[in-house]
């Protein structure tokens, strides 16, 4: 075997290794591209509450045009009409409503208010004892008034003093009503009025008198404060202070029929042919309608409305104002 010589060798691999010898390492691979990261997350903003402004109060309704308005009474409670006589009662408290001061009057006026004897009935004057008179009614020519703690009595064509019946238990004696058969009821609202306010006493009660003796038909917190009182329909009605209802008493003193109306704070309530109206001190007027059928506000504008009367000649509703020292007639709706 030739050898080739030393010299030759190290040309001859050069040569080889340039004509596809083993391969060089392969290029390492690029590097990655670089990861960016995620934007941060942007806060969502918190949910904002969204507070509403209480409804604004519904404007007081507008007052209703009188076609009589009578000024200068002290703190009228209550209008009767005498159909006989034609002349309007105001009984006038004159003071406190709970106050035995002796001071109380009635007043007698003409319909069309051209005659106006203020103090036709004055406590203390001519014997007359009358404190705070509130409802009134007429039995027989007798004038009855309710006066706090009883019923006082007067000749109703002259005014003069007739004697009283004492309503034992009594703490304020509102309204006065005749029944058809001659006997008189009378309404204790159970309260005191004084410069603490309204304060219950517990002896809500309708009382019945007869022969001149008073006896309790009805008794109870259930009686609402009993204020108005009527006969229609065979039934004695009841309107109250306290509750704002609407009910009736039976002959054994059951309540019955009761039914609330729209507002309460209630107060007089006269006869208007098949309907009843019915005062409200919180409603600032006069509602119409009938026991168990809806009510409607007919009057309005009306500050303390008290225990309302009917001319039944003239239809108009007789309407005391307590604490304007005014009364003022309407057309009866």
């Amino acid at each position: 075997m030739t050898r080739l010589p030393t010299s030759l060798i190290a040309p001859l691999l050069i040569l080889l290794a340039g004509c596809g010898g083993s391969e060089p390492p392969p290029a390492p691979p690029p590097p990655p591209p670089p990861v960016e990261a995620p934007p941060p997350p942007v806060a969502s903003a918190a949910p904002t509450a969204t507070v509403e402004a209480p409804p604004a109060p519904p404007p007081a309704p507008p007052k209703s045009t009188p076609v009589l308005s009578l000024k200068d009474f002290a703190t009228p409670e209550s209008v009767l009409y005498d159909a006989k006589a034609d002349v309007y009662l105001v009984s006038n408290v004159n003071g406190g409503p709970n106050a035995a001061d002796g001071n109380g009057f009635i007043s007698r006026v003409s319909p069309d208010g051209s005659k106006v004897d203020l103090k036709w009935i004055e406590g203390g004057k001519k014997g007359v004892k009358l404190d705070a008179p509130k409802g009134s009614a007429i039995v027989g020519g007798t004038l009855y008034v309710a006066d706090i703690t009883r019923l006082r009595m007067f000749d109703a064509a002259t005014g003069k003093p007739k004697g009283e019946v004492p309503l034992a238990g009594a703490t304020f004696a509102n309204d006065v009503v005749a029944g058809p058969d001659g006997k008189v009821y009378v309404s204790d609202s159970g309260i005191k009025i004084d410069e603490k306010g309204i304060t219950p006493t517990g002896t809500d009660a309708v009382y019945v008198v007869e022969k001149g003796k008073a006896k309790v038909l009805a008794k109870g917190d259930e009686l609402g404060k009993p204020n108005g009182l009527l006969w229609s329909a065979d039934k004695l009605w009841v309107v109250t202070f306290g509750s704002g209802e609407i009910y009736s008493l039976d002959k054994a003193g059951k309540k019955g029929d009761a039914q609330k109306l729209p507002k309460g704070t209630l107060d007089g309530i006269v006869a208007v042919g098949d309907s009843l109206l019915v005062s409200s001190w919180e409603a600032q007027g006069v509602f119409k309608g009938k026991p168990g059928g809806s009510w409607d506000l007919v009057l309005s504008g009306l500050k303390a409305p008290a225990d309302i009367g009917y001319d039944s000649k003239r239809s108009l509703v007789l309407v005391p104002l307590f604490q304007d020292n005014a009364v003022e007639a309407y057309t009866a709706p």
